[in-house]
């Protein structure tokens, strides 16, 4: 259990920077302090470095880049921020909001520059909220290489990570300032380490069952496919110091996940003209409004269940994904020539899903909005051969946190700054408003990037 302990001496062994968490945002922080010229200290509780970030696409979205610039798209922060505040109802801190989405830009071409990370933008489809392409990523499109290559970085730039060092308790002095932090080994022995500032890079919540369900009761019981590190650790102890938290209830959710393969299915299926539906063939939402509020919408129906159906061109299109890659070479992926078969495949009624699919059809060539409230105009119609994929709504990560201020420190209830404490990535509250409806695409690891850098150079 995260805990806070008072002492009077700091730890003889101490570092100019200590971070908790060896994902985007801790590495990204760990490589901008070394640059300025702190010594700088990453202690990992897992074996690798690996956390939410290597579960995810590994996309970042980003506005008024040079990979945006030679692909002739017009894009700018402000444009970004304004669509960011569209998705999460005006909820987010605007200034935060300008904070990460004037960050990120020149944090990915100094990525590609300083440590050569290959970024590319995604362009053959757009992502429910952006009003342009916007997600930049690595060749794969995973997760896994994003933090596998900042790893990468953080080693030839001569950055120490402590791996299987699980951070416990957070040292203080009598002021109540930061000066340092015990971790534990897996063979139960401890250590402490001082610091002159700690960076807490260690995400949310996600992993905690009781605080998800004190704070997303509907997704207690969904499956969890973020990182069980996220404990909430950065929670505990900024509540133990009297920091201000917000958005605790904001959270993404993805309605996509293979079932029971637990493989993410690319939301392209759906934008590009795919839709869902449940074991009885029928639809049930508005697909087309994001993944993220979709998960709590899939969890509703039988079992938990739905059926993302589309065709062999939104399969081609959602193969640039390592992830759906592995989906198909495990079987997830159901073809067939027509409805029929597929509804047999699928084991549900294939009256209803012939009737389903016609309906799509009809709103399609008519371009309009259906009952649910999804528009249909300019949204491609399906053809055979056609493709299916089980799937169930699950939890990623939790995007409510600690407050922070321009330079990423913690702040407290009365508004004023922690002066040696900062936060990122998860462990900050993000911009993502107060529930999995305020999430825009790329929202997490939009803010474990900027805000690394952010708290990385604010020394």
């Amino acid at each position: 259990m995260s805990a806070i302990e008072i002492i009077d001496h700091a730890p003889e062994l101490a570092v100019d920077c200590l971070i908790i968490g060896a994902g985007a945002a801790g590495l990204v922080a760990a490589l901008s302090a070394v640059e300025s010229g702190e010594s700088v200290l990453v202690l990992e509780r897992d074996a690798v470095p690996q956390g939410s970030t290597a579960l995810s696409a590994g996309l970042i979205p980003a506005a008024g880049t040079r990979w945006q610039a030679a692909l002739g798209i017009d894009d700018s922060p402000a444009r970004f921020a304004a669509d960011i505040m569209h998705k999460a109802h005006d909820e987010p801190d605007a200034a935060l909001v300008r904070l990460v989405t004037t960050t990120i830009g020149p944090t990915l071409e100094w990525l590609a520059d300083r440590h050569q990370l290959p970024f590319s933008l995604v362009d053959n489809f757009t992502y429910p909220g952006h009003s342009r392409y916007r997600m930049h990523g690595l060749p794969s499109r995973a997760g896994r290489e994003l933090i596998d290559r900042l790893r990468t970085a953080a080693e030839s730039a001569g950055i120490d990570i402590l791996c299987d060092a699980h951070a416990t308790t957070l040292l203080v002095d009598r002021a109540q300032r930061i000066v340092g932090m015990r971790f534990t080994r897996p063979d139960g022995s401890s250590d402490e380490i001082g610091c002159g500032r700690l960076i807490l890079a260690c995400s949310g919540y996600g992993g905690n069952p009781v605080l998800v369900a004190r704070h997303i009761p509907d997704l207690a019981s969904a499956t969890y496919f973020g990182h069980v590190g996220n404990q909430g650790d950065a929670l505990v102890w900024g509540e133990q110091l009297g920091a201000a938290t917000r958005h605790l209830g904001g959270h993404q959710g993805h309605g996509s996940v293979a079932h029971p393969a637990g493989i993410l299915i690319s939301w392209a299926t759906i934008t590009e003209g795919g839709f869902q539906v449940n074991a009885n063939g029928e639809r049930f939402s508005n697909e087309a409004s994001g993944y993220s509020e979709q998960a709590a919408h899939v969890l509703s129906q039988p079992d938990g269940i739905a059926w993302t159906i589309f065709d062999a061109r939104i399969a081609g299109i959602a193969a640039q994904f390592e992830d759906f890659r592995n989906a198909v070479a495990h079987g997830a992926v159901l073809e067939a020539d027509d409805v029929a078969s597929l509804a047999a495949a699928m084991r549900v009624p294939p009256a209803v899903l012939a009737a389903t699919c016609a309906d799509v059809n009809e709103a399609k060539a008519q371009q309009r909005t259906d009952r649910f409230g999804r528009s249909f105009a300019d949204v491609p119609q399906l053809a055979p051969p056609y493709r299916a994929v089980k799937v169930t709504g699950a939890l990623f990560h939790t995007q409510g946190g600690l407050v922070i201020d321009d330079r990423a420190r913690v702040v407290r209830k009365d508004g004023t700054a922690i002066e040696n404490l900062y936060a990122a990535g998860g462990a900050a509250c993000g911009v993502s408003g107060a529930d999995a409806s305020g999430y825009l695409s790329g929202n997490g690891l939009l803010t474990a990037v900027a805000l690394g850098r952010v708290a990385g150079l604010a020394r």
